[in-house]
């Protein structure tokens, strides 16, 4: 079977956007939660988002060097993220300017939501002048799941295979597993691969607070994201994109190219359960461990890391800990959760997640699991990498993601030695 590798990567971020800004701030534990200042927020119950900072300083979001403003007036916000990441990542791995075969590159990137805010104000704006006749004729290309997908193939003309997954708060990591489908099956070369999601506007909001599902620790934003702690009280939704370039390694070797790690394994399941409630002690997230570990021909022993889904939500924190601590027992395996300073990016989080490991696999560190500071009981003395970034030998390192409708996606990556 091909191996498949990574060769580039891109992120917008809530604690940084650019690779070296997002990595730097998760190490040294800074949140990039805060307070909506967007848009009015008194009759919501949560106010606080992890929300990537737009501006011109480094680690700014400055998407102005990669979209004409003027194009960027025809996109979702989830588009002008997730171009703006690809750019980056394509930057990174010396494919800016490709002169290969790119009908051999494909696109696979996905969003859990899609165009929310387009859609909730356009139909604000009908509402509010009682009439059609001003609806744009981008209305449909800014709203819909796979536009991120189309316009990175149309500005980098790549014809290669072109998809977008929706699969909630696993489309990230999914749209990282089709990818390196893709190249295992001969289908393509390289795969431009990972996931966007712009959900944080009032609609977002008030429908997540519907399900009494995010955090309401609307005065003290910076600690509202507390996996695995006893205080905890929901999620706090995050928006941007991170965008991977995966490559057949052989032809990664032909070109030089850098490499971070190598897409080791992957497996995918269902809790078959409930809507939105994993399944009992984790079971179905269980499952798509074993069955990536299986895959990447690997025992729970060889894993050093876990970037856990880790949401700060009641039932979610436990089922997972549960399971891993019943699947790496006895393992000196490690597990934290960086939602605790982006907040949970939903579609986007995955993919975000997996450049978090394969810069933990090129550092040898570990980001911390940050607030974690009354830990619940069934922590107990299992290592979740309280508060302070861990120096420590990571070769293998697993990423969780699990999503409403009960679908489950694990990848793992390894050093490329």
């Amino acid at each position: 079977m091909k191996k498949v590798v990574i060769t580039g990567m891109g992120i917008v971020c809530p604690v940084g956007s650019g690779l070296q800004y997002a990595w730097a701030n998760l190490l040294q534990g800074k949140s990039g939660i805060r307070k909506i200042t967007e848009f009015d927020t008194d009759d919501l119950a949560s106010k606080i988002a992890g929300l990537p900072i737009r501006g011109t300083e480094p680690g700014d979001f400055n998407p102005d060097a990669v979209i004409e403003p003027k194009e960027q007036r025809k996109m979702d916000k989830s588009i002008i993220y997730g171009l703006t990441a690809a750019h980056e990542a394509l930057q990174d791995a010396g494919l800016l300017e490709y002169d290969g075969d790119k009908n051999r590159v494909g696109v696979s990137v996905g969003s859990g939501v899609g165009g929310l805010s387009t859609i909730a104000d356009t139909y604000k704006d009908i509402l509010e002048s009682g009439t059609t006749r001003f609806v744009s004729p981008f209305f449909v290309p800014k709203s819909i799941v796979n536009m991120t997908a189309g316009y990175i193939s149309i500005k980098y003309g790549f014809g290669g295979p072109n998809i977008s997954l929706a699969t909630a708060c696993a489309t990230g990591t999914h749209s990282v597993i089709e990818g390196a489908n893709f190249i295992q099956r001969g289908d393509a070369d390289i795969m431009i691969c990972g996931g966007t999601e712009a959900a944080a506007c009032k609609l977002g909001m008030i429908g997540f607070s519907a399900l009494r599902a995010l955090s309401t620790r609307n005065d003290d934003p910076e600690h509202a994201s507390r996996p695995w702690d006893k205080d905890r009280d929901g999620f706090v939704m995050g928006e941007g994109a991170g965008i991977l370039v995966l490559e057949e390694y052989e032809h990664a070797k032909a070109r030089g190219a850098k490499i971070y790690a190598e897409v080791a394994g992957f497996g995918m399941s269902a809790d078959a359960h409930h809507i939105t409630a994993p399944a009992p002690n984790g079971e179905g997230g269980k499952r798509a461990m074993q069955l990536a570990l299986q895959s990447a021909n690997l025992k729970p022993s060889d894993v050093d890391y876990i970037n856990a889904h880790g949401t700060s939500t009641g039932l979610g924190d436990v089922g997972e800990l549960i399971a891993v601590k019943d699947l790496f027992k006895g393992s000196d395996v490690c597990m934290s959760s960086t939602k605790s300073m982006t907040g949970h990016l939903l579609g986007a989080a995955g993919a975000i997640e997996a450049i978090f490991c394969a810069l933990a696999i090129r550092d040898n560190i570990i980001p911390p699991t940050m607030n974690l500071e009354n830990p619940i009981e069934e922590v107990g003395d299992f290592n979740l990498v309280p508060n302070q970034a861990q120096k420590r030998s990571v070769d293998v390192a697993l990423s969780n993601s699990f999503g409403f409708g009960g679908t489950n996606a694990t990848l793992i990556l390894k050093r490329v030695k």
